[in-house]
């Protein structure tokens, strides 16, 4: 099982304090670091945030847990995930989905409505620019990813949609919240659609859970505020958060019985004592 920790960037904390946080989550032995992204929210960039945190580490990996990828222009996005795996030794594996806010697209001048066939296309470019392809010119457009021409691709998502993309362009899939329970069904679901799409070995599968074990009410708030759209919701995934080290040890041994073979912690109070309380607890 491979445990991975959040970056802070959605949270109240100082450019520079991402790096610190980066580097006592790779000294306490965490093996990822993950980000989520909007653009309609005062959060860091979730690529300038991991190119960052690539060059004040060396080992860690990278992970965007999630990028919403029809958001972006496709070839910048090839290009820049292609350069920063290239640049941080082959540590990136791309998170997708393709997210649920009107004001995020909005504000990217992308159409909402056209977001899944954005996903598609984008998709089938990523695959293009990292292979070396030209598009629009004589030239290609990226330099290699470091792994054999591609970067490693989780899908998000539980529609039939996120399944196929899964199956055609990924190495696995991520659940962007909920808890074992919930996972279970589409970790069953991914697995079936694997094999009979005629993939060869098991998906990839990584799933993701908000903790804090410091101040829960600066948590609580957090959370309400950066999913405040959801209505009644929010406390929903409030009340889901891990907030105890037991707990967290649970939930890890919970989904590793169903198969998933990451988790990633993501934090919602931005002191570092909480990496080392969840270093503590499950490493």
């Amino acid at each position: 099982m491979d445990i991975g920790i959040g970056l802070p960037t959605t949270l109240n904390i100082a450019g520079p304090d991402l790096l610190a946080w980066a580097r006592r989550a790779e000294d306490r032995g965490f093996a990822t670091l993950g980000t989520i992204d909007r653009i309609v929210y005062p959060n860091y960039d979730t690529l300038t945030s991991l190119a960052a945190v690539a060059g004040a580490t060396t080992r860690i990996k990278l992970f965007t847990d999630i990028l919403l990828a029809p958001m972006y222009p496709p070839v910048w996005l090839a290009k820049a995930t292609a350069g920063l795996d290239a640049i941080s030794g082959g540590r990136l594996t791309l998170g997708l989905g393709i997210g649920g806010r009107p004001d995020d697209y909005a504000a990217m001048d992308r159409p909402f409505n056209r977001r899944g066939a954005l996903m598609d296309e984008t998709l089938v470019l990523l695959q293009r620019v990292w292979a070396g392809e030209p598009v629009g010119g004589a030239l290609p457009v990226a330099p290699a990813p470091a792994r054999e021409g591609r970067v490693p691709i989780l899908m998000g998502g539980n529609s039939e949609a996120a399944i196929a993309r899964t199956v055609r362009f990924a190495d696995g899939w991520t659940m962007g919240g909920g808890g074992p329970d919930q996972a279970a069904s589409m970790v069953q679901r991914i697995r079936h659609a694997w094999r009979e799409g005629g993939r060869e070995g098991e998906p990839r599968l990584a799933a993701l859970v908000y903790y804090g074990f410091g101040d829960l009410s600066a948590s609580a708030t957090a959370l309400r505020k950066y999913y405040g759209f959801l209505g009644e919701w929010a406390d929903r995934i409030v009340e889901s958060r891990i907030t105890k080290p037991d707990q967290a040890v649970s939930v890890t041994r919970a989904f590793e019985e169903i198969g998933i073979r990451e988790v990633m912690f993501f934090p919602t109070i931005p002191a570092l004592s909480e990496v080392d309380a969840l270093a503590e607890a499950v490493l």
